[in-house]
């Protein structure tokens, strides 16, 4: 089943021809993030996965909201504009202050260099975690959002249903959040 894909209303500064032709030549950077609840002590209560149609596997998959940077855009504008894109308007992400990332991920187009891979290019991606506190309604790709706790969420088959090592991308956000079971 290929992916169901709604217009990018701001689709950056390459066609899908180009986009292709650069994936080929040169690292594509990108940011990701876990969507998580806390309480009001600030502990982690759970976290968001998407769940979307794969054009790599064509089944459905669970993944973490992603995208790339768009030339001239800031990284923290880059986070902002996926969490909407993926969660919706009502989202409410709480962006750290610091835009530093909790790791930087790898994706290889040849399985096995890393844990994580996309056939389609070599890519860069910073990887955030972010409270969101408002109503999440996915939007574009995402075909709806589950609410996992975090011992949920580390169970190896919720881990294997990310696709691309994203798995191997949440069991690391969970141990940076001092969850993991």
């Amino acid at each position: 089943m290929p992916s169901v894909r709604t217009p990018d209303p701001n689709p950056g500064w390459l066609s899908e021809f180009q986009l292709e032709e650069t994936r080929a030549r040169v690292p594509i950077l990108y940011v990701e993030a876990v969507p998580i609840r806390v309480d009001a002590l600030g502990q982690v209560e759970h976290v968001g996965l998407l769940l979307r149609g794969s054009a790599q596997t064509g089944g459905i998959t669970r993944t973490l909201v992603s995208g790339r940077v768009l030339h001239g855009e800031s990284i923290r504008g880059a986070l902002i504009r996926n969490l909407e894109k993926d969660l919706g308007p009502t989202a409410f992400p709480q962006v750290p202050p610091s835009i530093t990332p909790f790791t930087v991920a790898e994706y290889f187009p040849v399985p096995g260099v890393t844990p994580m891979y996309d056939a389609r290019q070599h890519a860069v991606a910073l990887a955030y975690i972010v409270p969101v506190t408002g109503e999440c309604d996915p939007r574009q790709d995402a075909l709806e959002l589950t609410w996992l706790t975090p011992e949920d969420a580390a169970m190896p088959g919720i881990l294997n249903e990310l696709e691309g090592g994203r798995g191997h991308l949440l069991k690391q956000a969970l141990a940076h959040l001092c969850v993991l079971p």
